[in-house]
């Protein structure tokens, strides 16, 4: 690989930057500060239902085992791509894609990946929200009284958790990045020890015996058969990991070499969720002889054992794990996104808790509640991430050399470098949109054309995005460069 160089030249221009979007002076990140971070990652709720659902595909276990690992190495391989530029320049997602879209079109991805940063912050708040409400029912029994739905979809109880969760979100992330390095260190480690806990209980009632790996339901799947759910599996968990994944430069800027990312990466990623991937499978397999039924979500897993302790180990942990990934993967990136915009009006606490406001009045309850919303949500979700994703690798690798002229991203000098036509790039607006509209309309299509069974092109959404993104911009760039490497 061509190694990176990083050239100097105009002064910043303020109305490019700030102190949290300008170059970092110090990165200090270790490799096991980017493990935590994938930990923190990979342990919430949502990560435990994804990995729980992939053995109730029909699939045989090694099937099943190989889609995992076959799609965590896919994210390992693309977390490396996207962390490079970042790490070398020591600056944020937005301001490298200055290099791409232009000083002023960056903002282009920057308020898209902000916008589906506020939606999932909402829901992940909620999700986590529901565990502190068995908290409150098990130990204030008076306040089943408050659970009744009441306001725009919610009931008292369910807004006071939210409330709650929604300030000490707050809290951890305005305090700054060491204060949520320093918790998503401790917190990701945590969460594996509750985990395993829980999982030791559950099988010591089950018995070790009464234990399968294999947890397919209906009938098994032959071989030929088997073969497109495994795609879909593989595609599932890109897609799961395709926001934090785009997100990655946000945190790699901090690694205090490419090195030390890719070993955090190792760690984080391909061993840390195998070995996730295996406790959520041993644990709800345990469920089965102890409670009569598959239960594949840890919240309700933990409020079947009723007893006062298990809920408020299990209740309290799986809200750290829900704030833990919260707060990498939709709270800081958003912040990032929105003081790119105004560097000088907005900073990046003020971009954070727009935001935080933001998720509250989209109703994130409402939205997660409903059928097709989640159903369609991964597949919406990739087709907007993945052409971003593909249009930053082909113009950083193939159309920059990886040779970026930092200083140069913060001016808005007419004749400067990444000034291309009024401060935006065309090809790549014209990439996004060549690549956006066909891997939504891969979302979109199978919903409203039922005459042909197409529902498994939302699984390849992301996959499509991306590759369309990164061809589009590669031949508009051929046909007419704008970026010139430095």
């Amino acid at each position: 690989m061509t190694q990176p160089t990083v050239a100097q030249a105009p002064p910043h221009d303020p109305r490019l930057t700030n102190a949290d979007l300008a170059p970092l002076p110090k990165q200090t990140w270790s490799s096991y500060n980017i493990f935590a971070f994938w930990m923190s990652d990979v342990h919430s709720v949502g990560g435990y239902v994804t990995a729980g659902s992939l053995f109730a595909l029909g699939l045989a276990s090694w099937q099943v085992l190989f889609a995992l690992l076959a799609g965590i190495v896919i994210v390992n391989v693309f977390c490396n791509l996207v962390a490079r530029p970042s790490q070398v320049t020591g600056v944020p997602y937005p301001v490298i894609n200055r290099v791409v879209f232009g000083v002023l079109g960056a903002n282009i991805p920057a308020i898209v990946r902000g916008s589906i940063a506020i939606a999932w912050y909402g829901v992940q708040t909620y999700l986590a929200s529901q565990s502190l409400i068995i908290i409150f029912l098990k130990f204030w029994p008076a306040t089943a009284a408050l659970n009744e739905p009441t306001f725009l979809g919610l009931s008292a109880l369910g807004y006071i958790c939210y409330a709650i969760l929604w300030v000490a979100q707050a809290a951890v992330f305005w305090r700054g990045m060491d204060a949520i390095r320093r918790f998503v260190d401790w917190a990701g480690p945590a969460v594996y020890v509750v985990m395993l806990v829980l999982a030791i209980y559950l099988v010591s009632r089950a018995g070790w015996e009464n234990i399968s790996l294999d947890l397919s339901q209906g009938e098994s799947l032959g071989f030929a058969e088997s073969i497109p759910v495994m795609l879909s599996a593989i595609a599932l968990v890109v897609s799961y990991f395709s926001g934090p994944m785009l997100n990655f430069g946000d945190f790699s800027r901090y690694g205090r070499s490419f090195e030390a990312v890719k070993r955090g990466n190792l760690l984080g990623l391909p061993v840390n969720f195998l070995f996730f991937s295996l406790l959520t499978v041993i644990t709800a397999s345990a469920t089965v002889p102890v409670f009569g039924e598959l239960i594949t979500d840890p919240i309700h897993t933990v409020q079947r054992i009723d007893t006062p302790f298990a809920i408020l180990l299990g209740g309290l942990t799986f809200v750290i794990a829900t704030v833990g990934i919260n707060i990498v993967a939709n709270f800081i990136s958003p912040a990032f996104d929105f003081s790119n915009v105004s560097p000088q009006r907005i900073s990046w606490r003020t971009g954070g808790m727009i935001a935080a406001v933001g998720s509250v009045l989209l109703t994130p309850w409402n939205w997660y509640g409903n059928p097709d919303a989640i159903h369609y949500t991964l597949g919406l979700l990739g087709a907007l991430i993945g052409p971003l994703f593909g249009i930053l690798i082909a113009g950083y690798y193939v159309c920059a050399r990886q040779r970026v002229s930092v200083d140069e991203m913060f001016t808005m000098d007419p004749g400067g470098r990444y000034w291309f036509t009024k401060g935006y790039n065309p090809n790549a607006v014209w990439a996004t949109v060549a690549a956006g509209v066909p891997a939504i309309a891969a979302v979109l299509v199978p919903k409203w054309v039922t005459a042909v069974e197409l529902t498994w092109l939302a699984d390849f959404s992301w996959f499509i995005g991306c590759g369309l993104g990164f061809v589009a911009m590669m031949l508009l760039e051929r046909r007419a460069p704008r970026i010139i490497p430095a």
